[in-house]
Parts: structure tokens; sequence; C-alpha cells
């Protein structure tokens, strides 16, 4: 914990951080002394600590297997293919014949001398476990790059585990070529065995499982027997023990319901506690002092060269796929990645004697020297977030009447759906000015190693309801035919860490062009007013999406399950919207965004505006008359359309005024932020969700008592540079000509209209 802690601001991973570790305690440094190395671990417990680390490892590969797609391995997709057969042959192809050219010519022990060939063909190695780990401790498995190194890797996993399998029945044969044949055809039948016999009755006992019901602690007992059962195996049949449980769990079938409740029940102990024991282990076997400096510079060589070569093979090959230099170089670093594979390759090589102490202290040095290099360069070099910034604006003030109004809409669960639906009716698509929804399913990633983004196929045909996902698509396909001709649904699901869930929404934002995104709230109301449910990983992902997002954002407070969310779909129901108005962009794009919905024929618009009592700032409001103008007069004459003013003092006044709108809406729209005010004074302190900003967090509070879901918005956050001047200029776009302008210097704004209703609060003077 205290390496992990002095190493992590450097940008290492954990990794590196447990092998040092073992270092550190072992003969290299502390255990050097013979008394000090007794006293750490004594002969007796040295047994029990590898043997955990041994089980450890193998259910950690299984664990591997089940969050691995197989199908990946066999159709990795063009661009994948393309860049791990490059990387893996071209690498071998030029490393190896180094190595016995430094063998000729270079002066060099004679254990080095037998065993350089082997550590020249182990760095053309691209293992799936070790860029999955990597990449997920990184925070970018399902990143663009991210997606291609795995995809990559488990292409190259399978020629990797073909030659494993092969050298090893060469090597357990004392290169008998009868002997290897045999070990070669057992592993084979073991694979066959597992593929065709035991894959057909896993699926057969998922079958059995009632959907969304838990997979009984039997069927996971069972199956970790049989992970200890097909290590002996493969132990027996002169393979690696770690084969059998690797390509068991590929035979699982990943996510829920068994995949999932595997890999929650392997999370902790393997992940957490006996996989970092199996690399403390590997340091622990290190010794320096066994290193001669001749020695370390010809591995050193070898080393680095294939790094160089596998990167510039990627580089070269991305030249006909069309990856630009840096995307490509990045691609290499992480086909670089180091980890468990090769510390596997380079024990079991080390218990053979093909290495001796000298050579696997150089090995284990070398790996940590790699992956120390290359992960803090990933890092600079490649930032995914930066690929989210928009061209130009994306939002609802500064669209035009008649473009299209894009709508990313994220749903967690079902219940969410008919308050979904009513503000996606309640937005006024037209043909004039249609809406095109974009529907993100989320599904956090458990039990699965590769995040997923699916696009489900376009089609206007109601799907068989028997998941959760054709429940939500169906429902939105049904407000999709109920709005021909002025809707288009297009649904996605992401399957992805909950760390990393923002990308995918981001990404298919940015490709989407989407115009705003509503994202859920992390709060779940219960029939009763009470909150009964809390996800916190919802929250951290709203704020990451505030952050990021190319576009506009909107965090919807679903409280629909109070009121029953009374469908306006094909109905004369109305649905009542208001717009609180205190000041600033994100208030503006919540005023246009009421100003949209107030066009539909059963929408009453409520736009209540606030301001500081006895304060005379016209000058400072001259913006904000502006847009509110602009709205009144584009519903001129309408009579579900009614303006107030309330005059408040100071926080406590506003909060007393919310209250009191608190039962008569359906539908409340705020900006998140706010222009500087006293209106704003104190509130801030007591804020409970930053992502809500202050007016927001006091509707979406169980104190206020309201029955009315809430939608707080931000409008677009626009990056330095090209876009920077634009923020300098005011500028709104007419809801009556869908003209876009400046704001005059001079202007002076009428502040009545006769044809709307106009309703004027005062907060009076408190004794």
């Amino acid at each position: 914990m205290l390496i992990d802690i002095c190493l992590r601001p450097l940008g290492q991973s954990s990794m590196v951080t447990q092998i040092f570790g073992g270092i550190l305690l072992g003969p290299s440094l502390l255990g050097h002394r013979g008394s000090i190395g007794r006293l750490l671990f004594p002969p007796r417990g040295a047994v029990t600590f590898i043997t955990g680390a041994t089980f450890g490892l193998m259910f950690f590969f299984f664990a591997i297997g089940v969050k691995a797609d197989p199908m990946k391995m066999i159709r990795p997709g063009r661009q994948a293919a393309v860049l791990g057969i490059s990387a893996m042959f071209v690498t071998l192809a030029l490393t190896l014949p180094l190595a016995f050219i430094l063998i000729h010519y270079v002066p060099m022990d004679g254990t080095l001398a037998e065993s350089l060939p082997f550590i020249a063909a182990s760095q053309c190695l691209t293992p799936f476990p070790n860029i999955s780990c990597l990449l997920t401790e990184l925070k970018l498995s399902n990143s663009d790059l991210g997606r291609i190194a795995i995809s990559a890797s488990m292409l190259c996993d399978i020629i990797g585990m073909t030659l494993v399998v092969i050298l090893l029945s060469i090597l357990q044969a004392n290169f008998n070529p009868l002997q290897s044949a045999v070990g070669i055809v057992a592993a084979f039948l073991v694979v066959v065995f597992l593929v065709y016999i035991i894959k057909p009755l896993l699926l057969r006992i998922l079958r059995r499982i009632p959907h969304g019901k838990p997979v009984g602690e039997n069927y996971i007992i069972g199956t970790f027997t049989c992970v200890l059962a097909v290590g002996i195996i493969s132990e027996l049949i002169g393979q690696h023990f770690v084969l059998g449980p690797l390509v068991l769990g590929l035979m699982v079938p990943e996510g829920p319901p068994l995949g999932t409740a595997l890999i929650s029940k392997l999370d902790i102990p393997v992940g957490k506690i006996f996989y970092p024991i199996y690399l403390t282990t590997s340091g622990l076997k290190t010794n320096i002092f066994t290193i001669h400096l001749q020695s370390l510079w010809i591995v050193f060589c070898v080393v680095m060269f294939s790094c160089i070569v596998k990167i510039g093979a990627v580089v070269l090959s991305s030249r006909y796929l069309r990856i630009n230099f840096q995307d490509s170089f990045v691609i290499g670093l992480m086909l670089n990645a180091r980890g468990v594979c090769e510390l596997i390759v380079y024990n079991l090589w080390k218990d053979g004697l093909l290495l001796t102490d000298q050579e696997f202290s150089i090995c284990v040095i070398a790996l940590i020297g790699v992956t120390a290099i290359i992960t803090p360069l990933i890092k600079i070099m490649y930032d995914p977030s930066k690929q989210h910034a928009p061209l130009k604006r994306r939002t609802i003030q500064h669209a035009k009447r008649d473009v299209e109004l894009r709508i990313l809409v994220c749903l967690q669960n079902q219940d969410s759906v008919p308050t979904i639906i009513n503000l996606l009716e309640a937005s006024d698509a037209t043909e004039e000015s249609p809406i095109a929804v974009i529907a993100v399913l989320l599904e956090e990633v458990v039990g699965r190693a590769n995040p997923l983004l699916v696009a489900h196929q376009s089609t206007r045909i109601l799907l068989p309801n028997n998941s959760k996902s054709s429940h939500i698509i169906n429902a939105l396909r049904q407000y999709e035919l109920c709005n021909e001709r002025c809707v288009t649904v297009q649904s996605f699901s992401a399957i992805s860490h909950a760390e990393t869930m923002h990308e995918d929404i981001c990404r298919v934002a940015l490709d989407q062009n989407a115009t705003i995104v509503i994202l859920p709230f992390h709060k779940h109301w219960e029939i009763d007013g009470s909150i009964g449910l809390l996800n916190r990983s919802i929250q951290t992902m709203d704020i990451k999406v505030l952050e990021k997002a190319p576009c506009s954002v909107g965090i919807l407070v679903d409280r629909g399950t109070l009121t029953g969310s009374m469908s306006i779909l094909n109905t004369q129901s109305i649905y009542r919207v208001a717009v609180i108005y205190i000041g600033g962009p994100d208030d503006a794009e919540s005023l246009y965004y009421g100003a949209r919905m107030g066009r539909h024929n059963n929408v009453t618009l409520t736009l209540v505006r606030y301001l500081l009592f006895g304060s005379d700032n016209a000058r400072e409001r001259k913006q904000d008359n502006i847009l509110i103008e602009d709205v009144r007069q584009a519903h001129n004459g309408n009579q579900n359309f009614i303006y107030q003013e309330q005059l408040v003092k100071d926080g406590v006044g506003l909060t007393a005024s919310l209250r009191a709108l608190e039962n008569n809406y359906d539908l409340m729209i705020v900006g998140r932020n706010h222009q500087a005010s006293q209106i704003l004074m104190g509130l801030s302190a007591w804020s409970e969700c930053p992502e809500l900003g202050v007016v927001g967090d006091i509707l979406a509070s169980t104190d206020i008592g309201s029955t009315a879901s809430v939608l707080v918005v931000q409008q677009q956050k626009l990056p330095g540079g090209k876009l920077k001047s634009r923020m300098m200029k005011p500028v709104i776009v007419s809801l009556e000509t869908g003209v876009e302008a400046s704001v005059p210097v001079a202007v002076t704004t009428p502040v009545s209209n006769d044809d709307t209703k106009w309703e004027i609060a005062i907060d009076r003077e408190r004794d």
C-alpha cells in the first residue's frame, strides 16, 4: 500500500507496485540478509504463500476467460487483425535473429546464450490479460484505441496459446517427437471436450434459470469445482495449469446471469488478494545480486529493440489502415503492455531450468521497466475526452427553428420510460422541426472484460418483450409510430464499466450530432415519496458528462412514480411545464427548451422569472430581457403561456417561493448554474448534489415535498481557441424567424405584452 501511494503520482500501474513490493521484501533488498529474510518469510509459510498464489492465478485466468468474448478472437475486425498479426510476427521475425547475432558476436555467459532466444521469442507476445488489465486501470478500455488494442490482443492470444501449448509439449517430452505429438493431441482433446461437451451443458443449465432470477449457489460451486478439475487435467497432460481454466472461462457465456455471478464472487478474493500475491512472489524470487552488468545490457538491448520494432510494425501497418501516426503510436504502446502472462512464462522456464536466477531477475526487471515507461506515456499521449471537443455550437438556444432537434436520452431501467416519453412528446415534434431520439441503454459491465457499444437494428416492428432492453426499445418505437414523419428513434446499448460509461455517452453524442443529452438522476423515488435507491456510480457519471459533453446536458429528476406519469401521447391530458429563470447561459438554454415545449397543444408553459427586490439593475439584465422578450413574442396569442415575475430579497425568499410551486406542475426546467446574484446568497452551503446546481438541488430535495419532475439543464461548454471568441459576443436566435443575430450594444427592451398572461408576485418584507 505504501509503495502504491509513492509510485501512483508517477503514473505507475498497480502491477509495477506489487512486483516492486516483492523485490523490496525479497533477497534484492530487505531479505538480502538471511536472518531478515527468514523472519519476513519463514520456510514453513513459503509453501502456503505459493499455494495461495497458484490457486489465485488459476481463478484469475478463469475470470479473464469469462470476461472475454470468444467471437472477438475469431472475428476481431480488419483493423485489429492487421495490427495484431503485424505486431506479433514482425517482432518475432526481427527480434529472434537479433538474439542469435548477439550470441554469435557478443561475449556472454553460457546460460544467457542458451536462454536468450527464448527471452527474445517471448517479446512478441501481446497477451489479452495484460492489455485488458492495464487499459482497465487507465480507464481506456472503452476508448476507440483501447477497443482496437484489446481486439488485436485477443486474436494474438489464439496464436500465442497455440505456440505455448506446442512448446510446452516439446519441452515436457525432452524433444522426443512422438511424446511431443501425444502431448499436443492431449491438449487438443481437452479443448474439444470443453467446447463440445461443457459449453452445451452450461447453455442448457442457463436455459433452466428463469429470466431475471439469480443463479443458484450450487451452479457457482459446481463451476468452481470444474475450474480445479480442468487445472489438474492440464498439469497431468504436461501443460500449464492455467490452460484448462482459461479455456473453460471462454466457454462460460459472458455477462448475466452466470458470468456476472461468477465474477462478483471472484472479484475481491482473486483480484484484490490472490492475484497480487502471485505478482509479489515473482518479485520475491528476483535477486539483483545475481545479475552481471554485461548480461543486463544484452537483455536490455533485446527488449528495447523488440518494443521499438513492435511500435514500428503497428505504425507502418496503420498507414494502410489510415490511422494517424499518434494514434498508431499509442496502439503500439498498448500492445507492448507486460504483465502476468510473461511472469508465468518466466516462472515456468525458471522451474524448467531454461532460465537461471540471473536471467529470471533480468526478465522481471525488464518487465517492470517496460511497463513503467509505457504507462505514463499512454496517459500523456492519449486523452479520449479531447476527441469529444465540439467543432460548433450544439445548443437549443442557438439552433434555428426549422433544424432537427437531436435528443440523446440515457435510460438505466424501465421505470423512467413514462417520464422520458412525456418529455419527448412535449418537445413538440413537427414536420417543420422534427425530433431525432438517440436512446442509450446503460448497462454496467460485470462479468465482461471488453466494453461494448451495440447499435440496435432500426426497425419500426415491435420486438418480443423477453428482455429489459426490448421493453424500453418498444416504448420508444411506439412513440415513433405515433409521430410518423416527425420522429426518428435510434437505440444503442452501452455495456461499460461504471467509471468510464461517460465516454460512451459523449462518443455517441458527438457521432450522432446530439443537441442535448438527457441523463438519469442517481436517486429513485418510491411511491410514498421516500428515496428508495441511491446509485453513486450514476452520480459520478453525470458529473463527468457535464464536464466533457460536446453539447448541452440535462439531468432528469424523475418523480413520475409519485403521480403515475399519465402519458400525453395521443391523449388530451395537459402537461404542465414551468421554467425557472434567474439568469445566465444555462437558464437561457432551459428557457428556449421550455419555449419549444410551449408550442405543443397539450402543454401549458409558465415562465417564472426571479428578480432581486429593491434593486434597479436594468442594464445588467439587458441580455436576459432580450431573451425573455424573444420568447414572449414567439408565444404571442398563446393562451397556454403564462409569464410571471417573482421579486425576492435573498435565498430564503427564493426557497419559500419555490416551495409555493411544488405541486402546480408536472415538469420544472431550470438551469444548473446562474449568474451571480444576492438571490442565491447562502444557498450553496446547503447543496447536496453539485451536479444539479443550487436551484435544481432545492427542487429535487425531499424536504420540498414536490411531485413534479425536474430537468436541470447545462448549456454546452465551449473550449478555448476558435470558439472562445464566440462567447464574447452574445448571440440569440429568434424563435419566430429562426435568424441568428448579435445583440446590439444599446437597446430598449419592452417589458410588457398584452397578448400574454403576465403575473407579478412580490416577496413581502418579513417581520
